[in-house]
């Protein structure tokens, strides 16, 4: 029988990190998986049941991003137990012109993100933010900003089996040694709870949300992978160099390093009104 366990969920886990994927990249698989097999209720999964799975999420109101997201989790899923036949094919999107201005977290709403934070006593949020603002690392990789990589200028990134180096701004160097001080912290991960764990990212998720309102900026626009937008986007407006970024951010591939640079609809309209194309 073709039923998700939790057995084989748990293996799957395994699998992912074995390969190196990240935890959050995990965390979004599984739930996923999970997802389609509440959906079943009991049944077992097949090709059909998978298209059907699609067609309800659509018909739910998921966007095709979203939709395809889901599906790319559950194929990955099928692949590791060796039921390929149970695939779906994945939405067909044509490539975006422009990105969703909604979801698009402006520099000066950054600035006033981190500027609340400090003033409502959440010092290390606001440096949080910063440190994956300035540097455009994953929220994931925030374990590798340590006293001794403040101190070098440089942070070894290590994910999906390759290893990068980061350097980090003069400023944010200063800024992390003196929280480092702070808190007493002489070696290894600047980062901590209080029990001296690492930050996860659904913390950091909701401490980020617990200030956008005093802030005046749109819950939509608040995530921590939307940082790592901002530093893709200030470093191509100063670089413009996309092969460049691409090494910085870690990316295999052109392509995905492109969406992150997609502009808002906003500055798609500017754009075609300079054209003058209309008499």
């Amino acid at each position: 029988m073709r039923c998700i366990s939790k057995r084989l969920l748990e293996d799957f886990a395994a699998h992912l990190r074995a390969l190196g994927r990240s935890l959050g990249t995990i965390e979004n698989y599984l739930r996923h998986v999970r997802a389609f097999m509440l959906w079943l209720d009991g049944a077992e999964a097949s090709g059909e049941k998978t298209a059907l799975w699609r067609d309800a999420l659509v018909s739910r109101g998921y966007g095709p991003a979203s939709v395809n997201g889901m599906l790319v989790a559950l194929n990955r899923f099928y692949a590791f137990v060796g039921w390929d036949d149970c695939r779906a094919a994945l939405l067909s999107i044509q490539r975006r012109a422009f990105r969703d201005e909604g979801r698009e977290l402006t520099r000066a709403e950054y600035e006033r993100l981190v500027l609340t934070a400090q003033r409502t006593g959440r010092a290390r949020l606001a440096l949080i933010m910063e440190t994956i603002c300035a540097t455009g690392i994953h929220v994931s990789e925030l374990r590798s900003i340590t006293v001794e990589a403040a101190r070098s200028g440089k942070a070894q990134i290590a994910l999906k089996g390759k290893i990068r180096t980061i350097l980090i701004p003069v400023g944010l160097r200063r800024k992390l040694l003196v929280y480092a001080k702070k808190n007493k912290t002489a070696s290894g991960e600047i980062f901590l709870t209080r029990s001296g764990k690492s930050l996860g990212r659904k913390q950091i998720w909701a401490q980020m949300k617990d200030v956008c309102g005093l802030a005046g900026v749109a819950p939509t626009k608040v995530f921590p992978h939307n940082l790592r937008h901002l530093f893709a986007r200030a470093f191509y407006r100063a670089s413009r160099d996309i092969v460049k970024l691409a090494d910085v951010l870690g990316h295999s591939s052109i392509e995905t390093t492109r969406i992150y640079l997609v502009t808002t609809g906003a500055e798609h309209a500017r754009v075609l009104n300079t054209l003058r194309l209309v008499t």
